[in-house]
């Protein structure tokens, strides 16, 4: 397993991160715990998660993946060996997130009563990486509305200098180590990175973005910051939530499949999708090796890429994911998947 630094932190991370939000839904107790025990035993030492997990998000199953996650770390005794990333959720309607049944902005009360509940829940002191899920203004996010901008029609919005204070605060008090960034524009970076310069707060070391073969949108502007700021890519939904594996090939709907259970996946359903995922399960078969191992190992090797974050509901797809660190994109490789996505580029934004 490759190491990498968290941005300017002081923190080395696996360069394959286990994702968690299924645990709680799809996944028991005892099969996270197994997932994680594998994963460690594969040199895997970043775990990254949310307040709002598991996914779908709902109140009957909301925090369950950071409880599975917190008694995993109880009964091992070894938070000092794992890199904890969690996050708060930015503005929304969720009323059940928050006391009094109210919506969740990213001010001070909000941070406030979120990491008190996610340090509950992980039974631990502090968060080595604190992140904000997604901004506190009107933004298309996870696919919807593509990547065209449109100006927000509210304009109430906590200002990036407050919440920042806010969370500057958390890490002086020794609650959480370091702050990233989720699903955030090269705007939204630059600003949070200019409040740090003046002082309101600490900079943030990573940006957690989806990244992937069907979405390579973050190299047209994010993957600079990521490289001159030292504000590493997180990639999260290396195999487009399972496209990428050619499973959902021709409608098909396997028993048990996210997709199948939850119709969660409108990003990877657009237009030109299917064609594009034909060509690289092509390559992957002409080359010989496994399509999921083939995506994953793109990403991975991304030099902008800090961390790529894989998810699993079997022992069988963890082990296939976690064995993509022994497979090598040669440049001739690059060059095959390169001239795919100059015909196809982004299908799935």
């Amino acid at each position: 397993m490759d190491y990498r630094r968290l941005g300017d932190s002081d923190l080395s991370v696996s360069a394959i991160c286990l994702g968690s939000m299924t645990w709680g839904e799809q996944n028991t107790e005892a099969e996270g715990h197994a997932q994680l025990d594998y994963a460690f035993d594969c040199g895997v030492n970043f775990i990254d998660t949310a307040e709002i997990y598991s996914i779908p998000p709902r109140r009957e199953t909301q925090g369950s993946t950071e409880r599975i996650i917190g008694s995993w770390l109880a009964a091992r005794r070894n938070r000092d060996k794992a890199v904890i990333a969690t996050k708060i959720a930015g503005r929304g309607d969720a009323n059940w997130l928050r006391p009094g049944g109210v919506g969740t902005v990213l001010d001070a009360a909000n941070i406030n009563v979120a990491i008190e509940g996610s340090l509950k829940r992980l039974q631990t002191d502090y968060i080595d990486l604190y992140q904000l899920h997604w901004p506190d203004r009107s933004l298309p996010l996870w696919g919807a509305g593509g990547t065209t901008y449109r100006r927000p029609t509210k304009r109430d919005e906590v200002p990036i200098e407050e919440t920042l204070e806010s969370l500057a605060r958390l890490v002086k008090a020794g609650k959480v180590r370091h702050i990233g960034l989720s699903n955030e524009t090269p705007w939204g970076v630059a600003r949070f990175l200019r409040a740090a310069e003046l002082d309101r707060g600490p900079r943030v070391v990573t940006v957690q973005n989806a990244y992937n073969l069907l979405n390579r949108t973050f190299e047209m502007g994010l993957a600079e910051f990521a490289e001159r700021e030292h504000v590493g890519l997180l990639a999260y939904s290396p195999l487009a939530q399972g496209y990428l594996t050619g499973k959902y090939q021709g409608g098909a709907r396997p028993p048990g499949a996210r997709t199948t259970l939850f119709e969660r996946a409108q990003r990877y359903e657009q237009p030109e999708v299917e064609q594009a995922i034909s060509a690289y399960l092509a390559l992957a078969r002409d080359i010989g090796v496994d399509p999921a191992q083939l995506a994953i190992a793109f990403v991975t090797s991304r030099p902008f890429v800090t961390s790529n974050i894989i998810g699993a509901t079997t022992m069988a797809q963890l082990k296939t994911d976690l064995a993509s660190a022994e497979f090598a994109v040669t440049p001739e490789i690059e060059r095959r998947i390169d001239a795919i996505h100059a015909v196809r580029s982004n299908p799935a934004p």
